[in-house]
């Protein structure tokens, strides 16, 4: 069996690369999250409006809010080129751009269902499977082989804290065994299945 690299920075190599597995684990477009840097980007972003409108087909998708009426009506134009009118106690609001496939959930600044739902799919298509919601781990099972349970992957994550590496079930069992050996104390992992059709 071949030795691993050794790793000792935190998941980027010696000669300053990443694993080729990082692809799999943490967002190749972190850049993005600096897309709303300053408080004017920031501004014209909040000036456009976005919300969420329920769909039955999408579960949810984003539009633009084009007018707002004294009743509380909105008229949005969707991303899928439809205009609607909706109340907008049916709609969720969208986060800024800057979290774009955050690893956290918990951290989102309108954390609705929509936001969650959103951030998962946009991660998933990334080929990011898991995902943290505070100190829930969320997997998104691509029912395929991925390279993330090497050893390599082991050895990036050994002696690490949840914190310093990208979401992973051996970050939780990292976390889990640290925790054991500090406070002396018995530690448990709960594995929860959902299906959906």
């Amino acid at each position: 069996m071949p030795t691993p690299a050794n790793n000792k920075s935190g998941g980027v190599m010696d000669n300053g690369h990443e694993p080729a597995e990082m692809k799999y684990l943490r967002s190749t477009d972190m850049n993005s999250k600096d897309s709303i840097t300053d408080a004017t980007t920031a501004n014209e972003w909040a000036a456009k409006k976005f919300v969420w409108v329920p769909d039955e087909h999408e579960g949810f998708v984003r539009g633009q809010v084009r007018q707002e009426q004294m009743d509380g009506q909105l008229l949005v134009d969707l991303e899928n080129g439809k205009r609607v009118t909706i109340h907008k106690d049916d709609t969720q609001r969208v986060n800024p751009p800057k979290f774009s496939k955050i690893e956290d959930m918990s951290e989102l600044t309108c954390l609705n269902d929509a936001s969650v739902l959103y951030n998962l799919k946009e991660r998933y298509y990334s080929g990011l499977i898991y995902t943290y919601s505070g100190l829930f781990c969320v997997v998104v099972n691509p029912y395929k082989r991925l390279p993330i349970y090497s050893e390599n992957v082991i050895e990036m994550y050994k002696g690490k804290k949840r914190e310093q590496m990208p979401p992973h079930i051996f970050a939780i069992a990292g976390d889990a065994y640290r925790l054991m050996l500090q406070n002396r104390e018995d530690q448990s992992i709960l594995c929860t299945y959902v299906f959906f059709v």
